[in-house]
């Protein structure tokens, strides 16, 4: 099986960011963003995907975590797309439910080339620690976007903040890791248009 994997530099007046990104990895990550927070989410996400993820991310964090976060998302997207090629095989669909102490959080995609957020849920606090929470869907947008995946977060309930964050993105690890998983009844690829 040829490695699913796929890299890219990216650099702005912003932000300067690398980052390698494999499929079928081991939960590996070597993660530095510059913004806490977010090197704590891409953890957990690497480690619940199977996925392996290195990133280098340097940017104007004096101003804010804003061009930081969008930008790694925009990054992320871009080299999970490449990775995936003509997605011959897949099974395309991943859906996961993960609990976070008192949170509930679901995440359902699509690598349907048709990128969309849907986003339900609020949280409690518009901060954790420095973090801003409103760059929770700031990430996941220019995420979908970059992947042309449908991307469906559902935050059912909870009341602690980073508990309900924590949940999106190991949710997110989930399903992404079941949708990008191969699956040799699949011929092709899984859709009737042909291609995605």
């Amino acid at each position: 099986m040829t490695e699913r994997k796929a890299s890219i530099t990216r650099k702005t007046n912003e932000t300067n960011i690398t980052l390698d990104f494999q499929v079928d990895g081991t939960g590996t990550s070597r993660i530095e963003t510059g913004v806490p927070f977010m090197t704590h989410m891409l953890d957990l996400f690497t480690k619940h995907g199977q996925f392996d993820l290195t990133v280098d991310a340097k940017g104007d964090t004096d101003v804010d975590d804003h061009h930081t976060t969008e930008d790694i998302g925009i990054c992320l997207g871009h080299v999970l797309k490449e990775a995936l090629g003509d997605k011959k095989g897949i099974r395309r669909y991943g859906n996961a439910f993960v609990p976070m102490d008192e949170a509930m959080a679901q995440v359902v995609v699509d690598l349907s080339n048709r990128p969309h957020l849907e986003f339900r849920g609020e949280f409690p606090a518009q901060k954790v620690g420095t973090f801003d929470v409103e760059l929770v869907h700031e990430f996941l947008w220019k995420l979908a976007l970059e992947a042309r995946m449908n991307l469906h977060v559902i935050v059912h309930y909870g009341f602690n903040t980073h508990h309900m964050i924590e949940a999106v993105f190991k949710a997110l690890a989930r399903a992404l890791d079941e949708a990008t998983q191969l699956d040799e009844r699949v011929k092709g690829v899984p859709s009737t248009k042909g291609m995605l």
